[in-house]
C-alpha cells in the first residue's frame, strides 16, 4: 500500500494499477517531501489520547487526511499562480497544470475510495467537511478577484471552514471508531483559527529580512490575510495597502513598504494577541476536556517558533 520519496509514505488507489498510479500521480507525490506535513499526524496521535482508537485505523485517516491536504494544495497553488511551495517549486511548475489538476482531482476521488472502505457513516462525513473546505477556498479567491476585503468576522468564518474542516474531518473520522462521547468541534473550530492566522502572520512577518522569492508572497497572490484584514479595515481612508495587492507584486522594496505599513497600523501587534488569546482559549477548552499533554506540547512547540518574537 506505501512506497517512499524523500523517506515519505506514498499512497495508491485500492483499484488500480500501481504501476499507472506512479505516472498519474506524480505531481502529489512530488509534494510529499515538504517539511511541515507531519502535522496531521501529530494532531491525529494528540486526539487519541481521548479517542484511543487502533494505530490502522489512525494509520488510514492519517493517509485520507495527507492525501487530501495535498490534493488541495495543487489547487490552492494554480489558483494563486504560486511559483514556490515549502521552499521547492510548486508542482504545476514542475508537472504543468494538466497533469497537477488531473492528480488533484485523482487524489480527491481516491480518498473518497478509501473513505467508502472505512466506515459506513465516513462517506458524510467525508463530503460535509469538503464542502465546507471549497466553500471557504472559493469566497478567498472571490475576495481576491473582485479586490474586497472581508470583514474580520467574515475571515474567521472562512478560516474556520477552510482549515477546521479538515481538522474536524480528522476527528470525526476518528470517533467513528471511538467511545469517547465528548463534543470536541469546538477545540477543532479553535485549532484551525489559530492554524489559519498563524499561517499568515509567518508569511508576512516571519520571514520579513529575507531576500528571497518567497518572500511574503501573500502579497504576490493579494491575499487578503488576516494582518491585511485588520489594515484595511482599521484604517480605510489610507488606499496603499490595497492597491499594492492589486498589483499582485513581486517587487521586493514595494513589498517592504507594505510591511512598514503592516506595523505603523499595528497589524502585526493586532495578530499576534489574537493568536496569543487563541492559544489561551484551546488550553482552556484542552483542560476543560479533562487535559491532553500531547496537544499542549504541539501548542508549545507552535509557540516557540522564531517569528513570533
Amino acid at each position: 500500500m506505501t512506497n517512499t520519496y524523500e523517506n515519505k509514505p506514498f499512497y495508491y488507489s485500492l483499484s488500480n494499477d500501481r504501476q499507472e498510479d506512479e505516472k498519474l500521480l506524480e505531481p502529489i507525490r512530488y509534494y510529499l517531501q515538504i517539511p511541515g506535513k507531519q502535522i496531521t499526524v501529530k494532531l491525529a496521535h494528540a486526539f487519541n489520547y481521548w479517542l484511543k482508537i487502533s494505530p490502522d485505523r489512525i494509520q488510514a485517516i492519517n493517509e485520507i487526511i495527507i492525501m487530501l491536504s495535498n490534493s488541495c494544495v495543487i489547487f490552492d497553488d494554480i489558483q494563486v499562480n504560486s511559483i514556490l511551495r515549502g521552499g521547492i517549486s510548486t508542482a504545476h511548475s514542475v508537472y504543468g497544470i494538466a497533469r497537477s489538476l488531473n492528480a488533484a482531482h485523482y487524489t480527491l476521488i481516491i480518498a473518497l475510495e478509501r473513505i467508502a472502505n472505512l466506515h459506513p457513516a465516513a462517506t458524510k462525513v467525508y463530503m460535509e467537511q469538503m464542502l465546507e473546505a471549497f466553500r471557504a477556498q472559493g469566497m478567498e479567491i472571490f475576495w481576491r478577484e473582485n479586490l474586497i476585503c472581508p470583514s474580520e468576522a467574515e475571515y474567521r468564518t472562512m478560516a474556520i471552514k477552510k482549515i477546521g474542516s479538515f481538522f474536524n474531518l480528522m476527528v470525526k473520522l476518528m470517533k467513528l471508531f471511538s467511545i469517547y462521547e465528548e463534543d470536541l468541534s469546538s477545540l477543532g473550530i479553535i485549532l484551525g483559527l489559530h492554524f489559519q492566522i498563524r499561517n499568515d502572520y509567518g508569511n508576512l512577518n516571519g520571514n520579513k529580512y529575507t531576500e528571497n522569492k518567497s518572500y511574503c508572497d501573500d502579497l504576490s497572490e493579494g491575499k487578503f490575510s488576516f494582518p491585511i484584514v485588520h489594515a484595511l479595515t482599521t484604517n480605510p481612508d489610507d488606499r496603499q495597502i490595497i492597491y499594492i495587492l492589486k498589483q499582485r507584486t513581486k517587487e521586493i522594496e514595494v513589498k517592504h513598504h507594505c510591511i512598514e505599513l503592516l506595523e505603523k497600523f499595528g497589524s502585526f501587534k493586532y495578530t499576534k494577541s489574537v493568536l496569543e488569546e487563541l492559544d489561551m482559549k484551546a488550553r482552556a477548552e484542552i483542560e476543560r476536556l479533562g487535559g491532553n499533554p500531547l496537544l499542549i506540547k504541539l501548542l508549545d512547540e507552535l509557540k516557540n517558533l522564531n517569528y513570533w518574537d
